[in-house]
């Protein structure tokens, strides 16, 4: 996994298993462009601001991201 100390956790994602899920944290000490980070259970990370995140949740929320759940 990701190397995660400094990071403050916000929500994990499965969480029903100790295989490493994806988790979503903010990083107080990023540059703002990069301050929302995003896990993965192999290791990877994604980093972006909280203006990218928020638009991310907006299309959750709006039923755009729906069909990557069923595809």
């Amino acid at each position: 996994m990701s190397d995660i100390d400094g990071l403050t956790p916000v929500a994990t994602f499965c969480g029903d298993c100790d295989c490493g899920c994806p988790q979503l944290f903010v990083d107080p000490a990023a540059s703002a462009e990069r301050r929302v980070v995003l896990t993965d259970d192999f290791g990877q990370r994604v980093q972006m601001s909280a203006d990218q995140f928020s638009s991310l949740v907006e299309d959750a929320k709006s039923g755009k991201l729906d069909g990557v759940a069923t595809a």
